[in-house]
């Protein structure tokens, strides 16, 4: 019996059933009906789904919207209590819920250094812009942030760090934190694998000592006790030494995200970079750090987002943030206290919105970058 003789037994003949052709793209509803109702366990998911909206939803509505009190009336929304927001306590507190303490007559200054700051931020996720002007750009913004927010100049009054506060504070604490933070980051990754023991065993050490000490043990050093080991008289601004604080703590996790992406080059990377005769670090540089980075884009922004809402602890330094601002615009004031979930509701849409975007445009880098590596 030939070889060919023996495998025939096991050769199915018959013709495969025929399978229906896939939905073409481009229709949203097509898109929809295939991500909710593609098959028997996600279209019994589907609608669960809606039978859970259909009963919790009304009575959200019903508090949220259609009892809700728009408009700053302290007797109307002691009234609607319980049965309706009071959305009136955004109307009454929104400068000092975003602005924070900052004084009120010279608030369009901090405004305005917010909207210049939003813009660098957009300007610098669109592809199209990235070339040397974006750099200065990036100089004469941040000049004209603190300059702003400051002032002394000008006839505009001179504002102490102390005094900033609101959205602000944290988007300027959250950008600089994460500019700061990412090439310390690398240079710990690159020391973890470095061939010297030395630099190898004081990264590794850096990363293990801030990983395992919370967030607000290394803002509380960092403002009260970093000053006591500065020479009398050179003590720094407290927003310095937090921005600092917090820039270290982030820079010890996003160095393991980084880590981990220089593992996943192929060895034969390196040996190609090295028979062209690049050097190590034009190594690192041109081959290792752009594979790198793109395979662990979604732990990067999931750790830039834990940097932009782990700014709410600065409250503990007395500095006022969005969450410190909040508080500081209703705790002490008897006839608004009572409506503090309508404004932790404000600041958690703000939080949404942001957190929401850096997400989407993560999407977007990974969708850049498999279309990279399928070329």
């Amino acid at each position: 019996m030939t070889s060919m003789q023996a495998v025939q037994p096991f050769i199915r003949h018959e013709a495969l059933p025929a399978r229906p052709a896939p939905l073409p793209p481009g229709r949203w509803w097509r898109r929809a009906r295939q991500a909710l109702f593609g098959g028997w366990t996600s279209g019994l998911t589907t609608l669960a789904l809606l039978a859970w909206a259909a009963w919790a939803l009304p009575p959200v509505a019903q508090w949220t919207l259609w009892n809700a009190v728009w408009r700053p009336d302290a007797d109307a929304c002691q009234a609607a209590r319980g049965a309706g927001a009071c959305w009136g306590v955004i109307a009454e507190k929104y400068r000092l819920i975003l602005l924070g303490r900052f004084p009120l007559e010279e608030q369009w200054r901090p405004i305005l250094a917010t909207v210049l700051l939003v813009a660098l931020v957009i300007a610098s996720g669109i592809r199209r812009l990235w070339t040397r002007w974006l750099v200065g750009a990036w100089v004469l913004v941040w000049v004209a942030f603190f300059t702003l927010m400051r002032g002394g100049i000008a006839g505009w009054t001179l504002v102490p760090t102390e005094r900033w506060g609101g959205l602000p504070l944290t988007l300027m604490l959250s950008t600089l934190s994460i500019v700061l933070a990412c090439p310390i980051a690398v240079l710990l990754a690159l020391g973890r694998r470095s061939a010297m023991p030395a630099i190898r065993s004081l990264c590794g050490l850096y990363v293990e000592l801030v990983r395992g000490v919370p967030l607000i043990s290394v803002l509380f050093m960092a403002s009260f006790l970093f000053p006591l080991f500065m020479p009398v008289g050179t003590t720094p601004d407290v927003l310095v030494r937090v921005l600092l604080g917090i820039a270290l703590f982030a820079a010890a996790y996003l160095a393991e995200t980084v880590r981990a992406g220089l593992q996943s080059v192929p060895r034969g990377q390196l040996e190609a970079a090295e028979s062209v005769g690049l050097g190590w670090w034009a190594t690192q540089r041109l081959v290792v750090l752009p594979q790198a980075l793109g395979a662990v884009v979604p732990g990067l922004m999931n750790s830039f987002i834990s940097i932009f809402k782990d700014s709410s602890l600065i409250t503990i330094v007395s500095l006022y943030e969005l969450t410190g601002s909040l508080g500081l615009a209703l705790t002490g004031d008897a006839v608004w206290r009572p409506f503090m979930a309508e404004g932790y509701l404000f600041i958690t849409a703000i939080y949404f919105v942001v957190c929401a975007a850096m997400s989407r445009y993560s999407l977007w880098v990974e969708h850049r970058h498999a279309r990279s590596q399928a070329r």
